[in-house]
């Protein structure tokens, strides 16, 4: 979790990957207006009145073209659900504005500017989690619904939206992609469209290879060794180099046992190396498949998993 927190970190650390996800994943009015050459990374960490530490994941401020105010961005990141994630939010909106207040960043008018909270979730389970606090409070009624607070978030759960067109060059929807891919060679080319895009920023380029190298392979692929992989290119050959070694195994191993028996075999000491032993039901399955090509399909989803549920048995 600390590994993914950072990562991201890194990554929307750099203004065109938050512009991207502004522009191809928040569909609301506001954001046409949005001025993204003064996207401004502001500092987000705070002592709140009782001398506590609070630090938020991201936070940036941008201006509305026609208008003289800033909207705040509050970017979160989740890789579990948390059902009170509505109220983190709302402590880290409050001191927010209590540094605003202190800073005295108000609007023309007097007010203080709007914050819009987004958190950005790439875990497998789908995100239920109350989006508002005041869906968390016991509604009461004869008054004291109106006293009932409301603070809403929006959600970009990553492994649920569609996938952009890969022809639309946005940063932030290949990363989703790559978060996504349980395919091995869909994921190879989208490292090898990344690396070979000559109007990638040097900065987002160098964050993209450390998330890479530093968290996402070494979760997807804890046995493959990353050093010699110094570029977004040498990612890409590693990648295509393992497909053809496995493969190559894969073929040797059905050959001496038979073909499909061999294969089946051979899919069931790759799980049993990678996660521990496997579960009877699941070699029960693994046994179960006549299908040469469901199989192959089987090995595919098998490179890219990070665990036993992601194959779907």
């Amino acid at each position: 979790m600390a590994n993914h927190d950072n990562g991201y970190k890194l990554l929307f650390s750099h203004a065109s990957v938050v512009a991207d996800v502004l522009r191809g994943f928040v569909k609301e009015d506001w954001v046409k207006d949005v001025d993204f050459e003064t996207l401004e990374r502001v500092e987000g960490s705070y002592v709140s009145d009782d001398l506590r530490s609070r630090e938020t994941d991201m936070l940036w401020k941008v201006k509305v073209r026609g208008r003289t105010i800033y909207v705040y961005i509050l970017l979160e990141f989740q890789s579990r659900v948390d059902r009170f994630m509505a109220f983190r939010n709302m402590t880290y909106l409050g001191l927010i504005y209590q540094h605003l207040i202190k800073e005295k960043a108000f609007t023309p008018a007097g007010k203080l500017p709007p914050v819009f909270v987004l958190v950005l979730y790439n875990g497998l389970r789908p995100w239920r989690a109350a989006l508002d606090v005041a869906d968390l409070i016991e509604d009461v009624p004869g008054g004291l619904e109106a006293y009932r607070p409301h603070l809403r978030y929006a959600l970009l759960d990553e492994m649920q939206v569609p996938d952009m067109e890969e022809s639309e060059r946005n940063v932030a929807a290949a990363l989703f992609r790559l978060e996504k891919s349980r395919d091995v060679e869909r994921f190879r080319r989208e490292v090898g469209r990344m690396a070979a895009d000559p109007d990638l920023d040097p900065g987002v380029r160098a964050s993209v290879y450390t998330w890479l190298t530093q968290v996402l392979l070494p979760a997807r692929f804890p046995e493959w060794s990353l050093a010699e992989a110094r570029s977004l290119e040498e990612v890409q050959t590693m990648l295509a180099e393992r497909v053809k070694e496995w493969t190559r195994e894969w073929k040797q191993e059905g050959l001496q046992e038979g073909r499909k028996e061999g294969l089946q075999e051979f899919l069931l000491s790759q799980m049993a190396e990678r996660f521990g032993p496997v579960p009877e039901p699941i070699r029960r399955r693994v046994k179960g498949i006549q299908d040469f090509e469901e199989i192959k399909k089987l090995g595919k989803r098998l490179l890219a998993a990070t665990s036993l549920d992601d194959l779907g048995l």
